[in-house]
């Protein structure tokens, strides 16, 4: 009386096809609540060694043979791992292309880029910014030149990661926005290297390369030396922008970074330095418009105390304590200055000359007409500008 296609253990009888149905969506419902046991982590991290390895063979079989070694250096220092940093060894690769010809290492940067362009992964774009910022500090200047120019527009947002969004997971939403502020401050530093003509951090000079470029800075208008101690202040601001770490406490990816931008933070601040001591020497020549400038961006400056982050200034305390004293010395002794001192207004005004003084001038306006401009009190031949034929023009102070 037993049929094949009926089971009488339960009842009602069932086809025995839907039996097996109901055992396979069982089975699946376990194995869904054995993965929910399974870490959430320790399963992005699986999937993230395949993505990896994928990459990595993907790369052996298709990357040009010029840069395979760049590429794969390039896959295993920017892994999906969101806390061990790129190591020394896949970097010091990267940074051998700098030796190599100048159409080699443009296509070694543009592979960077697009590592860094076309991922959705905040880990790896984090690593791929470490990369840019490792050899923005030890790169040859091959590599250098060719990081500079990339894109050749230039231009606002320049690594295209001002709305970028990781939201896989907590850590790596966290970790989305050290991703941000860390693109914008790389580009901080490329502009302020642009106006500064050479790339000032991580470079360790001599006394005599420190000697040399102090007498050049000798040597500049005010309104340059103004230009070039904004720009520094710039750097300065953008660290006191870092993002909190809320869930990131011991993490090796934003431990590398703090280590960089500490080291970028003391070279800032000893061109800073050079540059306010050499403001110090011009303090009797500033005009009042440069005088009121410097003192803002002195009081921007020192507003930056209060914000930098404690992962920077805890590290290097001593060095920044001394920094911050001599800005505010120099501020002070600014504001205590004549020009500052009185109430009045400054205003330009043509002082009379009698016509025998008219044509003084105007034989000594030619012989100074191809004079050198010295900005500097050290120097015995400081002048404002080029005089104006007929008019001896002076600043004075209207009560």
């Amino acid at each position: 009386m037993i049929k094949e296609d009926y089971i009488f253990l339960l009842w009602p009888p069932i086809p025995y096809s839907i039996f097996l149905c109901s055992a396979l969506f069982c089975s699946v419902l376990i194995c869904s609540a054995l993965l929910s046991m399974v870490s959430t982590k320790k399963l992005s991290s699986l999937i993230g060694l395949i993505k990896d390895k994928a990459s990595q063979s993907k790369a052996a079989l298709l990357a040009k043979p010029n840069i395979l070694s760049f590429q794969l250096a390039l896959l295993r220092a920017t892994t999906h791992d969101p806390h061990a940093p790129p190591i020394h060894k896949d970097l010091s690769v990267l940074l051998s292309f700098g030796k190599t010809s100048r159409a080699t290492a443009a296509a070694a940067l543009e592979v960077l880029m697009d590592r860094l362009q076309s991922t959705q992964n905040s880990a790896v774009a984090l690593k791929c910014l470490i990369a840019i910022h490792h050899i923005v500090k030890n790169g040859d200047f091959i590599l250098q030149d060719q990081l500079s120019v990339f894109p050749f527009t230039g231009g606002r947002n320049y690594l295209k990661l001002s709305d970028f969004r990781d939201s896989s997971n907590p850590i790596s939403w966290e970790l989305s926005s050290w991703v941000r502020w860390y693109a914008q401050y790389i580009e901080t530093v490329l502009c302020i290297s642009r106006i500064l003509g050479f790339f000032f951090v991580g470079s360790s000079s001599s006394n005599a390369e420190r000697e040399k470029k102090t007498e050049q800075i000798s040597g500049f208008f005010n309104s340059d030396l103004l230009k070039e101690t904004e720009s520094l202040m710039g750097l300065i601001e953008e660290v006191s922008k870092m993002p909190h770490c809320l869930h990131l406490n011991g993490n090796g990816l934003v431990d590398k970074i703090y280590a960089f931008v500490g080291e970028d933070y003391l070279s800032a601040t000893k061109e800073i330095s050079t540059r306010v001591t050499e403001f110090r020497h011009r303090l009797g020549c500033l005009s009042f418009g440069e005088s009121v400038e410097l003192v803002c961006a002195l009081k921007r400056l020192e507003d930056c105390k209060e914000k930098q982050s404690r992962g920077i200034s805890g590290n290097h305390e001593i060095l920044l304590k001394g920094f911050w004293g001599s800005i505010r010395e120099i501020r002070n002794l600014i504001g205590e200055s004549k020009d500052l001192r009185e109430t009045g207004k400054l205003g330009r005004t043509k002082s009379r000359m009698s016509d025998s003084g008219r044509f003084m001038d105007q034989d000594n306006a030619k012989l100074d007409r191809h004079s050198v401009r010295f900005g500097s009190e050290r120097f015995d031949f400081t002048c404002k500008g080029i005089p104006v034929l007929g008019i001896t023009e002076s600043y004075l102070l209207l009560k």
